[in-house]
C-alpha cells in the first residue's frame, strides 16, 4: 500500500486549489480462504475537520486506482474491491466550493463525466464490489457506495444522503438512477427530495431500513466485520435481499404525486428538485448509460444558474459561522459553572433545558408564582421524557438534566450565578425593574443577558450601576431547533460579556452573529417587516389568498399568514408596532391586525394533508374589508396590488432596510445579514439569504444605485 499524507493540492478552475483526496490501495486476505481483496481507501491526509470530498485530480487518481485493480481482477490477482475511507468519513462529497467555481457549461458537462467514468469502474470491475461505508458518506461520497455491488455502513456513520438538491443540485454521478432501484421510486423521493428540504439525512439504522446499504456493524470492529462479511457474500453464505423495480403505474403515480407536492410547496422558485423529480422519472426505462447521460445534462445546467452559486454562498456562510466575525478574544470569557434564568415561560423553560443538556451546569429558573414555576418544570420533565421514549436520550441524561434544572419564587437564589437570562415579557419597564432587582442580588462580576427580540438592551442597561455587564443573546422559538443566535452589542457593554455569550452560544451548538443594538437587530427587523408589507396591502384591498401566495417565488418555509401563526399574531403584532416606534412608518400600522389580535382570531386553516402548507382563513378578509379589484384605487387611494405587486413591494421595502442597517452597521458586513436569515428565518440556500436574490433580481441597483455583494460572489459572473 502505498501512503501519502501530506496535503497534495492542485489547480481547479479559476486557479482554486483543490484538496486532494487520495486513493489508497492494499491487498487484505479474505477470511477462510476466499482470496484477496483490494482494499481502496479514501484519504486527503488531513485530520478529522477536512473531510474527504472529490474534485478534478482526486477523480483522477481514483479512476487510476480502479482501473489497474479491473486489470488485476481480469488477471485473476483479486477476487473483490472494497472502498472504505479515513476515520470518521467515507466522503463528503464532490468538492462543492471548486463546483462553485466552474466558469463554463463543458466544464460543468465535464465534471459529471469524470465522477462516472470514475464509479462505473465500480460497476464493471468484473468482480464483486463492496463499500465499507465507515463515516459520513453525502452526495458524491455516498454515491460512491451506490455503485458498489455491496454496502454496510458502521453504527456511528453521522449521516449518509444526497443533499443535491437542497443545495441547487441533483445527484449527479448514479444516485437518481441508482437510489429508486435499491429503495423504490417512493422512498427514493425521500432521499432526493424530501430529506434534503428539511436537511435531515439518514441515520445508519434508518439507511438499512429502507435498503440503502445492506448490513449495519458497530464501529469498534466495523472493517474486520465488513470484511469477514463480504467473504460470506463471496462463498455464497449470505445473499442481500433486491427488491424488483416498482409497476409503471406505481411509478408514475408518485412522480405525479410529488410534483404537484412540489409545485405546492416550492411553487417553481427553484430548478432543482424538478431536474431531480425529471430523472426519476426517467429512470425506471432508461438505460444505465441513458440516465447517466441526463445526470450530466442536469448537473452542467444547474451548476451554471445563480441559485446554484447562491447555494455555495450559503453553504460558505454556514460553515464559517463557526467562527463568528467580530467576537473578541475567548479567553476573556467568565466561568460559567451555574446559570439562573428569570421567567419560567415557554422560551425561558427552552433556554433552561438547552442549558443544562449541553453545558452541564445547574439551572435555576425563577418565576412570580408556585404555578408559574412548576409549569416551566414540567415542561423540561416532559420534554425528556419525550426524548427518552423515541430513544434520542438515555433515562440516565432525562434524570440528570431534570435534577440539575430547579425553580424557585426567591430571586436571591441567583446569588450563585454566573450567567442570569432575563427571558420575561417584551415590556421595557419589566425588563428594567428585573435587572435592577438582579443588580441587587449578583455577584460583580456575573453577566447579564436578555433574551429581548426588539428592544433597546442599551436602554434596558441604563440605569445599572454596571450596565457594561449586560449582553443580549436573542434565541429563536423552538430553542432547540433554531441554530441561530443573535449575540447583541449594546452601547456599553463589555468585551467580557460579548465573550462570555459567545463562549455559551458556541458550547449549546448554536451559530452565533454579532449584531449591533438596534431594533429588532437582523431577522426580526426584516421578517416583521415582510409581514407588515403583506398585511398591508390586504388593508388596502388585496385579497388575504393573493397576499398569501405573493412571496411564493421566493421558495419561503411557509407562507406569510402560515408565519404570522406560527410566531403568534400578537407577537408579530407587537414587534411591528415596536418596531414602528423606533424606526418609523416604513413598518406600516394594521388596524385589521389589531382587530384579529384583539378578538384572538386563528389567521389559517388547518394544512389539507400532512407536511402542506395551512392556508390563510379567507374568513379573515372580512376584517381588513372587502377584497378590491387589482389595479383599481384602494382604500388608501393607491392602486390595489395582485400577488406580483405585493411581492415587489416588499422586495422594495427589504432593500430599503437592509441599506439602513448596512449605514447602521447592524453587522460587519451584508454577508451576516444572510447568515441570519439564513439560520434564523429559513431562507432557502438557493436564495444564498436576502442579499444575492435582490442582487441577481436588480433590486440593489434600482433601489439603492448599487450592487450589495461583489459581482461572482454568489452568482454566474
Amino acid at each position: 500500500m502505498t501512503e501519502n499524507t501530506t496535503e497534495t493540492t492542485s489547480l481547479a478552475p479559476q486557479g482554486r486549489t483543490e484538496r486532494v483526496t487520495h486513493s489508497l490501495v492494499r491487498d487484505v486476505a479474505l477470511p477462510g480462504g476466499a482470496g484477496t481483496l483490494a482494499l481502496v481507501t479514501l484519504d486527503n491526509g488531513l485530520d478529522h475537520t477536512k473531510p474527504n470530498t472529490l474534485g478534478p485530480d482526486g477523480l483522477a487518481e481514483l479512476t487510476a486506482a480502479l482501473t489497474a485493480l479491473q486489470q488485476r481482477a481480469a488477471a485473476g490477482e483479486i477476487v473483490a474491491v472494497g472502498v472504505t475511507g479515513k476515520p470518521y468519513f467515507l466522503a463528503a462529497g464532490a468538492d462543492l466550493l471548486g463546483v462553485g467555481a466552474v466558469t463554463s457549461r463543458e466544464q460543468a458537462l465535464e465534471l459529471g463525466r469524470s465522477g462516472h467514468a470514475a464509479y462505473e469502474l465500480l460497476h464493471t470491475m468484473g468482480v464483486p464490489t463492496f463499500a465499507f461505508v465507515n463515516g459520513l458518506a453525502l452526495g458524491g461520497g455516498l454515491e460512491v457506495a451506490l455503485n458498489c455491488d455491496y454496502r454496510t455502513v458502521a453504527s456511528d456513520a453521522a449521516a449518509l444522503g444526497l443533499p443535491e438538491t437542497g443545495l441547487g443540485l441533483v445527484p449527479g454521478w448514479g444516485g437518481a438512477y441508482l437510489v429508486p432501484r435499491l429503495v423504490g421510486i417512493e422512498k427514493a423521493v425521500d432521499v432526493l427530495l424530501s430529506r434534503p428540504a428539511a436537511n435531515k439525512p439518514f441515520k445508519p439504522a434508518e439507511a438499512l431500513k429502507i435498503g440503502l446499504v445492506d448490513e449495519l456493524f458497530d464501529a469498534a470492529d466495523f472493517l474486520e466485520r465488513s470484511i469477514d462479511w463480504a467473504a460470506r457474500v463471496l462463498r455464497g453464505e449470505v445473499t442481500p435481499p433486491r427488491r424488483e423495480l416498482d409497476p409503471q403505474p406505481v411509478w408514475d403515480a408518485v412522480v405525479q404525486g410529488t410534483r404537484e407536492r412540489l409545485d405546492a410547496l416550492v411553487a417553481g422558485s427553484r430548478p432543482a428538485p424538478y431536474r431531480a423529480l425529471e430523472l426519476l422519472a426517467g429512470a425506471r426505462n432508461a438505460s444505465r448509460a441513458a440516465a447517466f447521460e441526463a445526470e450530466d445534462e442536469a448537473l452542467a445546467d444547474l451548476i451554471m444558474t445563480d441559485e446554484m452559486r447562491a447555494s455555495v454562498y450559503a453553504f460558505q456562510l454556514t460553515s464559517a459561522g463557526k467562527k463568528p466575525v467580530g467576537a473578541p478574544d475567548r479567553k476573556l470569557a467568565r466561568p460559567v459553572t451555574r446559570v439562573g434564568i428569570v421567567g419560567a415561560g415557554l422560551m425561558a423553560a427552552q433556554i433552561a433545558l438547552l442549558v443544562s443538556q449541553r453545558l452541564g451546569v445547574p439551572v435555576v429558573m425563577r418565576d412570580l408564582d408556585e404555578e408559574r414555576v412548576a409549569k416551566g418544570l414540567g415542561f423540561v420533565r416532559s420534554t425528556v421524557d419525550k426524548l427518552v421514549s423515541r430513544g434520542r436520550m438515555t433515562p440516565e441524561v432525562a434524570d440528570r438534566i431534570a435534577a440539575s434544572v430547579t425553580g424557585t419564587t426567591d430571586i436571591t437564589d441567583f446569588a450563585s450565578c454566573d450567567v442570569v437570562v432575563e427571558a420575561v415579557t417584551e415590556v421595557m419597564g419589566l425588563k428594567k425593574k428585573v435587572f435592577a432587582e438582579l443588580e441587587d442580588v449578583v455577584g460583580e462580576d456575573t453577566v447579564l443577558a436578555t433574551n429581548t427580540s426588539a428592544l433597546s438592551i442599551t436602554e434596558m442597561a441604563s440605569d445599572l450601576r454596571h450596565p457594561e455587564r449586560v449582553v443580549g443573546i436573542h434565541f429563536f422559538n423552538p430553542v432547540a431547533q433554531m441554530p441561530l443566535v443573535e449575540v447583541v452589542n449594546a452601547e456599553r457593554t463589555s468585551d467580557e460579556a460579548l465573550a462570555t455569550a459567545f463562549a455559551i452560544t458556541k458550547k449549546l451548538r448554536k451559530t452565533a452573529v454579532l449584531v449591533k443594538d438596534r431594533p429588532g437587530f437582523v431577522v426580526n427587523r426584516l421578517l416583521v417587516l415582510v409581514m407588515g408589507k403583506v398585511v398591508e396591502a390586504v388593508e388596502n384591498g388585496t385579497s388575504v389568498e393573493a397576499a398569501d401566495a405573493a412571496l411564493a417565488p421566493l421558495g419561503f418555509p411557509m407562507p406569510t399568514f402560515e408565519l404570522f401563526d406560527l410566531v403568534g399574531p400578537a407577537v408579530g403584532l407587537h414587534v411591528l408596532t415596536s418596531l414602528r416606534e423606533d424606526l418609523g412608518e416604513r413598518f406600516p400600522r394594521s388596524a385589521g391586525l389589531e382587530k384579529l389580535v384583539a378578538d384572538g382570531t386563528r389567521v389559517v386553516l388547518d394544512a389539507p394533508a400532512p407536511g402542506l402548507h395551512k392556508p390563510v382563513d379567507p374568513a379573515i378578509q372580512a376584517v381588513f374589508g372587502e377584497a378590491l379589484e387589482a389595479g383599481a384605487p384602494g382604500r388608501s387611494g393607491t392602486p390595489v396590488l395582485d400577488a406580483a405587486g405585493v411581492l415587489d413591494s416588499v422586495l422594495t421595502a427589504l432593500t430599503v432596510e437592509i441599506g439602513h442597517m448596512l449605514d447602521e452597521q447592524v453587522v460587519a458586513d451584508p454577508s451576516q445579514i444572510d447568515l441570519c436569515m439564513i439560520l434564523g428565518a429559513g431562507w432557502g440556500f438557493h436564495t444564498g439569504g436576502i442579499t444575492p436574490y435582490l442582487d441577481r433580481t436588480g433590486y440593489s441597483e434600482r433601489v439603492l444605485g448599487r450592487r450589495i455583494l461583489p459581482d461572482g460572489v454568489a452568482n454566474v459572473a
